[in-house]
């Protein structure tokens, strides 16, 4: 067996942790970036051009793991055809999609979620437009008015009502930015928090260098596209508010789609009040956890050597190799 996954998002860190685990490992992906992960950062054994080269994959005895560019460049459909053993439940793919399952999902796990719109011309405070779908934030943008709402969604081809279908209108709450990351093990059944990490987001961050007297006279347009994370640790206290959520998150999708394994990610904001509110899910590994590739404060104390969510993942498929269970934590 060996442990393939595709050539962006968070593959180093994959690579790198199932090479730490005595795996062989693949890449597949554009050729321009082959030496990335074979010259530059040599943790791809084998890299193979190609979106989704099944054959070559099925023949090296690959099993995928999932992140939100590979997903994002398939599409929901292909991934769940695919005849590549695939690491997760891939019934948890629709769910996070679509917004609204997504939020049904989060509501049976009793968070603390922002109110959504669904008529634009009942916006009476801020608000953030969310395109459907794992895109790294590209296309979000604030409205603080119903006329502002729909003079912004032009330049997502959205129109009138009967457009909307694409997009969720979500409260805009006001915090700061905490995305926890978790590992939750199919084989011992436990919860692990791996790491947090914020985003660092364009034009989002770059507006708050601008004086405020300047920003009025230039109107840009906000937008939440990703560039990067950066680490942070939370407050000792606050650690049981995002363990509880994430226990009652998983505990939610047996319920719902068959369990949720492997890494994961619940999006959210504190609040001045030191409420968790929680605005989405990321069923999969999350880029944020690209720096603890050495690990984190949490996976320290847990393992006392370096483990990255990569790392992590890597872990359970030796354990499910060495166990004989691997068809339970694959599909």
């Amino acid at each position: 067996m060996r442990v393939a996954t595709y050539a962006s998002h968070s593959a180093l860190q994959i690579l790198k942790g199932a090479k730490q685990e005595g795996f062989e490992t693949v890449a597949f992906g554009t050729g321009r970036v082959k030496p990335l992960y074979t010259k530059y950062f040599p943790v791809a054994d084998y890299f193979i051009e190609g979106t989704y080269p099944e054959e070559e994959l099925l023949e090296l005895e690959a099993v995928v793991i999932p992140t939100g560019s590979f997903v994002a460049h398939l599409g929901i459909e292909l991934v769940e055809r695919m005849r590549v053993p695939y690491y997760g439940n891939k019934e948890v793919l629709k769910w996070e999609s679509d917004r609204s399952l997504e939020r049904k999902w989060l509501e049976k796990a009793k968070l603390r979620l922002p109110r959504v719109y669904e008529d634009p011309d009942e916006i009476d405070g801020p608000v953030i437009v969310k395109p459907f779908g794992a895109g790294g934030g590209r296309g979000y943008f604030l409205a603080k008015s119903p006329a502002d709402f729909w003079k912004k969604a032009e330049r997502l081809g959205i129109r009138g009502k009967e457009d909307l279908g694409s997009v969720q209108i979500q409260e805009y709450a006001v915090g700061v930015p905490v995305y926890p990351h978790y590992f939750y093990s199919k084989l011992s059944h436990e919860l692990e928090l791996m790491s947090v990490d914020r985003r660092y987001e364009s034009n989002a961050d770059a507006i708050g260098r601008i004086p405020a007297g300047e920003q009025l006279g230039l109107e840009l347009n906000t937008n939440y596209t990703v560039i990067g994370n950066i680490p942070v640790v939370l407050r000792e206290s606050l650690l049981m508010d995002v363990i509880e959520a994430g226990e009652r998150t998983v505990k939610a999708a047996e319920k719902l789609m068959g369990g949720l394994w492997g890494p994961f990610c619940l999006e959210g904001i504190y609040t001045e009040e030191l409420e968790f509110v929680v605005f989405e899910i990321s069923a999969r590994i999350v880029a944020g956890t690209n720096p603890f590739v050495h690990g984190s404060p949490y996976s320290w104390l847990r393992y006392d050597k370096p483990v990255s969510t990569g790392r992590r993942i890597a872990m359970e498929l030796g354990q499910a190799v060495e166990e004989d269970r691997l068809g339970e934590v694959l599909t």
